[in-house]
Order: structure tokens, then C-alpha cells, then sequence
């Protein structure tokens, strides 16, 4: 009888060697489903970036017969962003091939609009959107977004409308000469690249927890079953390949159910979001070397395990039967938590001071690895807490039972002590991250602004006044300039910004800190701190001018600068500006309120010429995106490995119960309540949980402080109350793994002992 014979035999003989199988079978399709899932996210990014090449001005190559002018920018509408390509055909239009989802090239006056952008101009008021684009004549396939939900337009142009860069003698607006559309490969995104390996360890731990604890249901029955054939006569390669094969079959048709089952998660996973929007069902598709490799590895896993598992029944099998003294764990175990994270932090101060990031991420991967040496000592020492000092019968069998297997029990709960680490770990940094969140020119959140030369200025300020006008608003048009003040000679020269405005605009529109009690008659410069105005000059801002002009006598005040907004820029009157001095270029700034900002941002746009429009959801986009997707992935990954974590620690205790089930057996048949039992369960099950994720919550929050001061140059920490979340989790988990305590318990007390 070979190997898989003999293990289909015990199935189909033994209950409780099938509800191993089964279960073992469910922990592997869900490891498999959830790496495949997870390594596919590099290839779905890939395939997005793939599809949205052309968006992009810098992926388009030029040569000596270019055929287009292409210019790419981001416009926004109500906190949404809005992809824009301007594009002249300057060429053979009939040479051109046309990316997949785009119809066709929009001429002057055109343009090609994403199906959601197309809703967008439907209902809403022209002089809010529709005003910045041509007249839309079809729309995008999908094939040509980066996600279902995309802002995206293809604006066409007359070749006289734009200009290549560099050519500032002719009209119109800058652009990249490009001979044909990009046909490149895309780049998978980093972050998210790291986050899936992150992803796979983080759920591929509990998984394989959940396994080794669904094995554990029938541990010491196949162990005395293997141990008895061993003494029979079976060599050790026959006791290990009946393992591998009573192993392999469950773990087979578990890692081809994940294969089943990860069409389906990659249809759950469309709808998260992540970098402004969806995905595509086409963008999850994973190599086939890769997804073979997947499903062999993981069972080869969970059979490796079995068969490492066998060792002291290959070499001592009486031993196996009879039992064995199970050796103390030894104190050093306890230094390897604080060696790990001396390291850590030594790497972190080291990357402030220009040092490797990859030790950082080393001494990270040491910290991790040292809660797996530390827990089974912690967990002997809270067994041993409760010989030496609790009295109850309940906290005796409980203590005795954590001391002499504290591996064993600290298994169950190495599933989630590794979440609830990661979890504490980035709740500390997003928070932190998130209050540094800004950036941006000096203006106030509620200004828009665009910068034109200085000789298109008078055009441009009177062209977006008449259309404010038009749509009946009372906001105006304020220009600002910019010179730089220099003082010294040589090499003790300096030089600093100025801008051009009056005090009272400086007060309305910046963040310098100027205030309107800060504003007095006759003063011509306003600085954070005292100044001799007479050894001052004047150049215009960008040029190469090293002299400058005399700035002469005039009045000076001074103003108290904002914090982490203001590097020393001055406030100069126009009329104290010499009269030699001309700026090159001007900044056209009109304040908002909520009400017509759109419609503001739509007068500027034709003042762009293919720039973007300066304004607050410029600079804080991307960041609140980017925030938004860690903490949604952070969410997510928490409750997969809470649930995988909590069945894992219910199997384990239920694997307790029936590796014991003589002891139990006996213990009741001997006048041992069962409350007594099931008191004494449930301590051994959820203190080591309660001990094990306090310790992992407080470990991540001091890692995540770390990272957070090897990162970042400025910034406190900010604690939000999220920041527990992790660690309630870590208990949810050990309450569940103690409540199935007393149905294991009843379960015993119903069967004959007579069947062990």
C-alpha cells in the first residue's frame, strides 16, 4: 500500500482526522487565494500606467519629423482631479496610430472627454468647467484611462496655438515635439509594490498559523499512530513520506480551491480604491509562471512543515508514545527584543545623519524576527506566574500547561502579534505624516493663481477680469511681481525674494504673516526683521543681475513671519520699486470663496497656456490620496488578519482540547467540574493572546516613532485614538480563541474515554 493510499484509509476511517484535513484544506486555499491576489498588484499598477502612457507629455519620444505638439497637466474640479493633455497635430495626421480607447485625434477647438468627465460637463454650468475644454465630440474606451473612474480630456489645437519649448519668439503655449504616441511599458507603483510583500507576510502568517493549528486538532493521536509504526519496522523515509502525503492531499486540494477562489478576490478587490480610483477586472492578471509557482509553494510549505514536525518521532519513537521532558526555555531569549531594537534605533539615527536605508529595514526585519524568540519565554513566565503565585485549580492546570508547551501555546497567537505590530506601527506614522500635510507658494488656501511673462500680463489680467465680470462675480484680478533684495558684495552677498504688492493684498492673500495692523502709511518695504534700506538693491527676480539697483531711502516695517511658512521673504511696495528694475514675470492672483472658486479656476485657464492652475488642491492632492490609500490598506489588512488570527487561535484551542482529551477525560471522570476546566482553557488560551499583542502594540508605536524620526525632517508625533485599534483587535482575537473553550470541554465530556 503506498503513502497516499494509506492516508486516504485514515481519512476515510477517522472523524476528527477529516475535520484536520478539511480545515488544513481551508487555510491553505485561503493562503493561496491571498497570494495570489497580492503578488498580482504589481502587474494591476503596471497595467494601469501601461494604459495611461499617453497622458503623460515626458513618456512621448521627438526625432527629426516630429508630427504633434504635446503638453500634459492636472486641472481640478471640487477636490476631483482632472487630466489634461493639449495636443496640435503638426504632421500627417493619416500616420498616426492611435493608443487603444482613444477614437480618434480632436481638432481645434476639440475635445475627447472620459465618460465621467462627460457626466461632469452635463450637469454642471459651463463657466465652471466646461469653459476650460473645446467642445467634446467622443469620449474615451477604457482602454485609455488609468482607472474606470478618471478625469481625463485630449484638448486639440491648432498648430499656431502652441510652440516648442525653448522657442519663446513665437506665439502661443509651451509643448513637447513628439514624432508619434508612446508605446513604452509601463512602471509598476512602488509603493504599493512594497506593500503587497508587506501584504503577503503580514496574511501569510496567520494562514499558515491556521493551518499548523488545524493540524494540531489530531497531533498527538497521528503522532502515537506514526510512532507505533515506526516501532513496527518502518524506516523513516516510509513514516515521513506517509506525512507528506496525508499532508499533501489536504494541502493540494486547498492550494487548487485558492486557485478557484482568486477570481474571486481579485473582483472584491476592483472596488478598493487606491490613487484616486478603481480598477479594471483585466488589470489583475498574474503571469502563469508566477501563479504555478504560488500554488506548489505554499502546500510545499505546509508539507515541509509536517514533515520537520516528525523529527523526534523518526529518531526516539518510544520516546513519542511514552512522552518527553520538555527543556526550559532559556533567559538569553529575553535580550533578543532589546538587542533588535538598540539596533533599530541605532540605524535610524544613523539614516539622519545620511546613513543606508536598507539597515533601517534590517533593523526593522530583526525587531520582527525577535518577537518570535521572546514569546515563547514571555509566555513560559506567565505560566510560571501562575504556579508560583495564583492558588485556584483553575489558574494551576493552566499555568502548568503554558510552562511545559509555551511554544506551543504561543502559536496560536503568533498570527496576530505580527498584524497588531504592523498596525500600531503605521496608525503611529499616518497620523504623524498626516499633520505635515501642505506645501505650496505663499498664498492663502482659498487663492488661485497662474504665472504669465511679464509683457502678456496686461492682456491676460484684462481677458480674465471681463470674463469674472461676465459671470457676474465681484473678484478681481491682483498681479504680483517678484524682485530680489540683495545686500553685501562678493562672497558675502545675499539675496532674498520680494514680493511686489501692496501691504493691504499681502494681507489678504499670503502666508508670510503680514498682518493688516502691520500695514502703515508711507512704508515702502515690509521684512521679518530690521533692515538698512540704504544698502539695499533691487534685481529682477531670476535674471542673472548681480549688481542690482540702489534701492534708496525708504520707509521700512516690520512683521512677525508665520511659522514654517516664511524663509525671510519681504513685501515691497510698487512704488518703491526702481524704476529700472522690470520684472519677467508676473503672477495673476484672484481670491475665492467656496461658492465661485470654480468658476474662477475656469477665467485662469486660458491665462495657463498648458501650466497648472496654482492652487491649494495642487500641493495637497497627492497627499491626501496617498494618506488615504495607507490607511484604507493599513484597514483592510487588519481585519483580514483579525479573522484569519481568530479562527486560527479557535482551532488551536479546540486542537488543545482534543490533544488532550484523555487528560480531560480522566480529570471529569474523576469529579473535576467542567467550569473548573474551561476556566483553566481559557486562561491558557488568552492571556498568552492579551500578553503577546500589548507587547507587539507597544513594540510597532516605538518602531513607527523611529521611522517616523528617520524620515522626517520636521514635525511632532501626533497619537490618534485609532492607534488602540490594533491592540483591541489583539483581544477581540483572544476572547474568541477562549470561547470555544466549553463546547471543546462538552464535546469530551459526551464521547466514551473508552475510544482513546
Amino acid at each position: 500500500m503506498n503513502p497516499f493510499q494509506l492516508a486516504l484509509r485514515v481519512l476515510r476511517g477517522d472523524r476528527r482526522t477529516r475535520t484536520s484535513a478539511i480545515l488544513t484544506a481551508v487555510g491553505v486555499a485561503v493562503a493561496t487565494g491571498l497570494v495570489l491576489l497580492l503578488a498580482t498588484l504589481p502587474y494591476a499598477t503596471q497595467a494601469r500606467e501601461q494604459r495611461a502612457l499617453w497622458q503623460s507629455s515626458g513618456r512621448y519620444d521627438s526625432g527629426q519629423q516630429n508630427a504633434l505638439l504635446v503638453n500634459s497637466s492636472k486641472d481640478y474640479f471640487e477636490g476631483k482631479q482632472v487630466a489634461r493633455v493639449d495636443i496640435a497635430v503638426t504632421g500627417p495626421a493619416g500616420s498616426l496610430r492611435l493608443p487603444p480607447g482613444i477614437p480618434q485625434l480632436p481638432g481645434p477647438g476639440e475635445t475627447i472627454v472620459s465618460p465621467a468627465l462627460g457626466k461632469l460637463l452635463n450637469t454642471t454650468p459651463a463657466d465652471q468647467l466646461g469653459n476650460r475644454f473645446g467642445k467634446p465630440v467622443a469620449a474615451f474606451g477604457e482602454e485609455a484611462l488609468r482607472y474606470p473612474e478618471q478625469l481625463v480630456a485630449l484638448v486639440g489645437h491648432s498648430p499656431q496655438e502652441m510652440r516648442p519649448y525653448g522657442h519663446k519668439d513665437q506665439p502661443g503655449q509651451d509643448a513637447f515635439p513628439a514624432t508619434a504616441f508612446p508605446t513604452g511599458q509601463g512602471h509598476p507603483d512602488g509603493l504599493l509594490t512594497v506593500l503587497s510583500w508587506v501584504g503577503i507576510i503580514v496574511l501569510l502568517v496567520p494562514s499558515l498559523v491556521l493551518v499548523a493549528s488545524s493540524a494540531r486538532l489530531t497531533a498527538a493521536r497521528r503522532e502515537q499512530r506514526l510512532a507505533a509504526i515506526r516501532l513496527a519496522g518502518a524506516t523513516p523515509g516510509q513514516v515521513t513520506a506517509m506525512v507528506a502525503a496525508e499532508t499533501g492531499l489536504s494541502a493540494g486540494v486547498g492550494a487548487l480551491f485558492g486557485l478557484l477562489l482568486s477570481p474571486a478576490l481579485r473582483g472584491l478587490a476592483t472596488f478598493v480604491p487606491w490613487d484616486g480610483g478603481t480598477w479594471l477586472a483585466s488589470d489583475f492578471a498574474l503571469p502563469v509562471g508566477l501563479t504555478v509557482l504560488a500554488v506548489l509553494l505554499v502546500p510545499l510549505l505546509v508539507v515541509l512543515a509536517g514533515v520537520l514536525g516528525l523529527r523526534r518521532v523518526v529518531r526516539t519513537p518510544l520516546f513519542a508514545t511514552g512522552g518527553h521532558t520538555v527543556k526550559p526555555l532559556r533567559w538569553w531569549r529575553l535580550l533578543a527584543l532589546p538587542a533588535a531594537g538598540l539596533f533599530f534605533f541605532y540605524t535610524v539615527f544613523g539614516a539622519r545623519s545620511g546613513g543606508s536605508g536598507n539597515l533601517v529595514l534590517f533593523g526593522l526585519l530583526l525587531v520582527v524576527a525577535s518577537a518570535m524568540v521572546v514569546g515563547p519565554w514571555v509566555t513560559s513566565a506567565v505560566g510560571g506566574t501562575f504556579v508560583r503565585i495564583w492558588r485556584r485549580p483553575s489558574s494551576l492546570l493552566a499555568g502548568r500547561r503554558l510552562r511545559n508547551d509555551p511554544k506551543g501555546s504561543y502559536r496560536a497567537s503568533a498570527g496576530i502579534v505580527l498584524a497588531v505590530f504592523t498596525g500600531s506601527m503605521a496608525l503611529t506614522l499616518l497620523p504623524s505624516i498626516e499633520s505635515l500635510a501642505g506645501g505650496g507658494r505663499q498664498y492663502v488656501d482659498s487663492a488661485l493663481y497662474v504665472d504669465v511673462t511679464a509683457d502678456r500680463a496686461p492682456e491676460a489680467i484684462e481677458r480674465t477680469n471681463a470674463t469674472l465680470s461676465k459671470a457676474g462675480l465681484s473678484e478681481r484680478v491682483i498681479p504680483v511681481a517678484s524682485v530680489y533684495v540683495m545686500q553685501g558684495e562678493g562672497n558675502y552677498q545675499s539675496m532674498q525674494r520680494a514680493y511686489v504688492m501692496t501691504c493691504a493684498d499681502a494681507a489678504k492673500l499670503t502666508r508670510l504673516g503680514i498682518t493688516e495692523q502691520d500695514c502703515k502709511p508711507g512704508v515702502g518695504l515690509y521684512a521679518p526683521y530690521q533692515l538698512d534700506t540704504n544698502n539695499l538693491r533691487v534685481a529682477r527676480y531670476g535674471g542673472e543681475d548681480s549688481t542690482g539697483t540702489p534701492l534708496g531711502a525708504v520707509n521700512l516695517s516690520t512683521y512677525h513671519p508665520e511659522r514654517h511658512n516664511n524663509f525671510g521673504e519681504y513685501v515691497i511696495d510698487p512704488s518703491a520699486v526702481p524704476a529700472g528694475v522690470k520684472p519677467s514675470q508676473v503672477t495673476l492672483v484672484v481670491p475665492t470663496a467656496e461658492t465661485n472658486r470654480e468658476s474662477v479656476r475656469t477665467a485662469l485657464v486660458p491665462n495657463a497656456v498648458g501650466a497648472e492652475i496654482g492652487s491649494r488642491e495642487q500641493h495637497l492632492y497627492g497627499q491626501q490620496v496617498q494618506l488615504s490609500d495607507l490607511r484604507r490598506v493599513t484597514v483592510i489588512g487588519l481585519i483580514a488578519a483579525g479573522i484569519l488570527a481568530g479562527c486560527s487561535a479557535a482551532v488551536a484551542t479546540a486542537g488543545s482540547v482534543m490533544d488532550r482529551r484523555r487528560t480531560f477525560g480522566a480529570l471529569m471522570a474523576a469529579g473535576t467540574p467542567v467550569r473548573v476546566l474551561s476556566r483553566a482553557l481559557r486562561m491558557e488560551a488568552a492571556l498568552p493572546a492579551l500578553v503577546a499583542t500589548i507587547g507587539a502594540g507597544v513594540v510597532g508605536v516605538a518602531v513607527g516613532l523611529g521611522l517616523f524620526m528617520a524620515t522626517m525632517e520636521r514635525g511632532s508625533v501626533v497619537f490618534s485614538p485609532w492607534i488602540a485599534a490594533p491592540v483591541v483587535l489583539g483581544i477581540g482575537v483572544a476572547l474568541l480563541g477562549a470561547s470555544v473553550c466549553t463546547p471543546a470541554l462538552k464535546r469530551v465530556q459526551a464521547e466514551p474515554l473508552a475510544d482513546e
